[in-house]
């Protein structure tokens, strides 16, 4: 028994429940998934859609392509996935704000769909265009669900269980890009007649979410503090806590709705969203802007989805016969795929710092490495090139370890409900800015450097360990003001009086026969729990 008369095990945070752990999946499913399912299609009919753009344009011209040309054309094609999620990111913002996490994912898939469509018929309508098109429609997709769904589960889950369920995104996009690999192998659609369909492919998980995700309820703090309906918000938590909505965690949210409503009475503006400039003039936010930028900066340029393109080259240097190398190349999704799996279950209990340097000090290892063994391997020590492929693998098993998962999970919990779409529009647009400058660049800078054509990435994995190990601070188990309060230290802010931070005066749990109502306003409810507690202050 507890001191407010009720059994221990009432007082315990729950778990997993199946209405989040399916609210998950069929976010996911439509989601991340996406992205990485379309980062790995693509690869299986290079061949047959540069030869479809030489056969089309010959038949539009009378004369053929010459190499150089095609490979222009085929570059085109792959970077407006890039240029697609970059717009995507501006997006999520303003879409995740005006309808909510929910209903944004449901209207991403409209993009997904045209796209698909566009795929389908360019082969009869003989337009390589059509596929560029459909490329860039999919880069937006998956340029909002990389945003709008992280930001969703972080604001779902459970205290205890946030970092879990943020992590689960770097899951599905793991196994997204784990069966996009066996989806294009030539015995299934990655054939010359079969291409077209590999592409439109995509269109069936974004059909499983239109179905599914309806069913699920939307974000709780979007529905309390964006929309202000608190009988939405409460019956939509206790669905996910498959009960009745947790009282701690109530409360936990209406000190964010009230420390928001305080900060906009202050500034004399609306509690509204902000935009991303707004953030960058708010000095209170310097440290968080520094943090995510960074780590969102590093996710692409750290190399990991340039490796995955290299791969193909290792493995044919290590002797595997080219007709094989489909089904070696799919281990490395896998890798990804299992290193995300045991990262998720390891988050809550290593924490998210621990696990975002040690990703990266192992990249920084493996690259050191690879770099030694490609050196030797062009010297003629044919056993390099076996070192070499296991360097493929462990790369990407750290970097599914780490900065895969918890780079998503940053801007939910250091940033507030208001400036939460703004952090993930800047974050996204880090992320997509760095991989098209990796997608183009990569080719030149193996042409120009060779054997140490890693060394940038490992320059890029060295200073992101060293600078997270410095300055992140844990969020591990942590609420928004707890971690407002060491960023607030971080960006040399005074620390504030009670006054200025309600959340503070609260010295007592929250019992959990709080019925959901009766006060109208944060300092309400702590005078109703506590009357004593003015007193004590």
């Amino acid at each position: 028994m507890n001191s407010s008369g009720e059994p221990d095990e009432k007082r315990k945070p729950r778990g997993w429940t199946g209405t989040l752990a399916l609210t998950v999946c069929s976010a996911a499913i439509g989601g991340t998934f996406q992205y990485g399912y379309n980062i790995s299609i693509i690869n299986a009919p290079t061949t047959y859609i540069q030869s479809f753009i030489n056969d089309t344009y010959t038949q539009r011209w009378g004369v053929s392509l010459d190499g150089p040309q095609v490979t222009l054309l085929w570059t085109l094609i792959v970077s407006a996935f890039s240029l697609g999620g970059l717009l995507g990111a501006l997006l999520a913002g303003p879409l995740s704000v005006r309808f909510g996490r929910k209903y944004s994912l449901l209207l991403n898939n409209s993009f997904l769909l045209v796209g698909a469509a566009l795929v389908l018929a360019s082969r009869a309508a003989g337009s390589f265009e059509m596929i560029l098109a459909a490329r860039l429609l999919v880069g937006v997709n998956s340029g909002v669900s990389m945003n709008v769904q992280p930001m969703y589960f972080g604001e779902s889950a459970p205290k205890h269980l946030r970092g879990a369920v943020a992590f689960s995104s770097a899951v599905f996009t793991a196994l997204g890009i784990f069966l996009g690999q066996v989806v294009g192998l030539t015995g299934l659609l990655g054939s010359e007649p079969l291409w077209p369909y590999l592409l439109a492919s995509n269109a069936l998980p974004g059909l499983i979410q239109l179905f599914a995700l309806p069913w699920f309820p939307e974000s709780p703090r979007y529905l309390l503090i964006d929309r202000g309906d608190r009988e939405a918000c409460v019956l939509a938590l206790g669905r996910l806590r498959g009960g009745e909505a947790p009282a701690l965690e109530m409360e936990e949210m209406l000190q964010e709705q009230e420390l928001q409503k305080s900060a906009a009475l202050k500034s004399g503006n609306a509690a509204s969203a902000k935009t991303p400039w707004s953030l960058f003039k708010d000095p209170a936010l310097r440290s968080q802007i520094r943090t995510v930028t960074a780590a969102s900066s590093a996710m692409m340029l750290c190399g990991n989805d340039s490796i995955y393109f290299y791969a193909s080259y290792i493995f044919l240097a290590a002797g595997i016969p080219p007709e094989k190398i489909q089904y070696i190349t799919i281990g490395t999704g896998a890798s990804e795929l299992t290193a995300s799996i045991l990262s998720n279950l390891l988050i809550e209990r290593v924490g998210r710092k621990y696990l975002l340097v040690g990703g990266y000090g192992l990249m920084s290892f493996w690259s050191v490495v690879f770099t030694v063994a490609l050196i030797l391997q062009s010297s003629g020590v044919a056993a390099m090139a076996y070192v070499s492929m296991g360097c493929v693998f462990g790369y990407i098993l750290s970097f599914g370890l780490g900065p895969a998962g918890v780079t998503g999970i940053l801007p939910a919990e250091i940033f507030d409900q208001t400036a939460r779409p703004a952090a993930y529009m800047l974050a996204g647009s880090c992320m997509w800015i760095g991989l098209f400058l990796v997608g183009m660049l990569f080719p030149f800078i193996v042409n120009s450097l060779g054997s140490y054509c890693f060394l940038p990435f490992l320059a890029v994995c060295l200073v992101s360990a060293v600078f997270f190990g410095l300055t992140l601070p844990e969020t591990k188990g942590k609420t928004l003001a707890e971690i407002t309060a060491e960023f607030d230290v971080m960006n040399g802010l005074r620390r504030p009086t009670m006054e200025e931070r309600p959340e503070m005066q609260l010295k007592e749990p929250v019992r959990e026969h709080y019925q959901l109502g009766k006060a109208s306003s944060f300092t309400q409810l702590t005078q109703e729990l506590d009357p004593h507690q003015k007193d004590r202050d």
